[in-house]
């Protein structure tokens, strides 16, 4: 899968030769919220060794321009396409899912990364109780397929995984970024205007593989489906995370320096299966030998 922030709306890659969003399972589109948001100053994307640092703001036109205007654009016959549900209130969070219920949409991921505006800016997916809560509010508004993208900067990922599963997820991805700073030593300021951002890239694969062997301890036993993401840059990269039980994986900040890879990981799938003289490649989920 195309994951949400780095592919737009669904079209931005579109533009590249040889691009083709049939190469996806799914594209899983940027991050809407109720109301327009201008996002945050600049600068707000820094690159650090072998990782990036972003703070966006959930820049984003608002769910009625996306309904309205944006997925009519789409095309529904060359992949799957996800909506990304963003807000400061659960009640925000149950509106917009709301919206997108009576849409094409395919299935919804609900980022409980975002602040609590209500709790003082803590954010919904860093307390088990809140992502419940949230998760919950969203199923009762939409028959459409929820998936609840986990933060890994929590205590324990298994309990807010069980807990979303028990408020009514269908699946859940992991893991959203790590947060992080970086400060120009000359200057003294920090990289990023608001501070600090989310950490993607390779930097943190071994971190993401942990965490989706974690929660996949507790998917199996509701034949959840995880989303496997963090760091991800070619075929060895996916198969670590299915093998530590991701059903499928995403693919983000690797897309900025190679917009191919989706289809390299793909053909790499492929060619390991067959010298595995196997066809099926959910038999590798969670197939991580003690």
């Amino acid at each position: 899968m195309l994951l949400s922030g780095c592919v737009g709306f669904g079209e931005e890659y579109t533009r590249i030769a040889g691009f083709s969003n049939r190469d996806a399972g799914a594209i899983v589109l940027k991050g809407t919220t109720l109301e327009p948001r201008l996002g945050n100053p600049s600068p707000r994307i820094y690159e650090t060794p072998m990782g990036m640092l972003n703070a966006i703001g959930l820049q984003n036109p608002g769910v009625d321009v996306v309904i309205n205007d944006i997925l009519p654009s789409l095309d529904f016959s060359e992949t799957r396409f996800i909506a990304n549900v963003c807000g400061s209130t659960v009640e925000d969070y149950a509106e917009v899912c709301r919206r997108f219920d009576d849409s094409p949409i395919d299935a919804i991921e609900i980022n409980i990364s975002c602040p609590n505006v209500k709790e003082g800016g803590v954010a919904f997916g860093n307390s088990p109780e809140m992502s419940a809560t949230v998760v919950a509010a969203c199923r009762a508004v939409t028959t459409k397929p929820l998936i609840t993208k986990l933060s890994p900067n929590q205590t324990d990922i298994r309990e807010n995984a069980r807990r979303c599963i028990e408020a009514g997820t269908d699946g859940l991805s992991a893991i959203n970024t790590l947060m992080g700073m970086a400060i120009d030593v000359e200057t003294g300021i920090p990289r990023i205007a608001n501070l600090q951002g989310g950490l993607s890239g390779p930097a943190i694969r071994p971190v993401a593989v942990l965490k989706v062997h974690q929660v996949y301890e507790v998917a199996r036993q509701h034949d959840i489906p995880i989303m496997g993401q963090g760091g991800i840059c070619n075929t060895s990269d996916a198969l670590e995370f299915i093998i530590a039980g991701a059903t499928t994986v995403g693919v983000g900040t690797a897309l900025f320096y190679d917009p191919m890879v989706v289809k390299s990981i793909n053909a790499g799938l492929a060619e390991y299966l067959a010298r595995h003289t196997d066809t099926d490649l959910s038999r590798l989920t969670g197939s991580l030998s003690m």
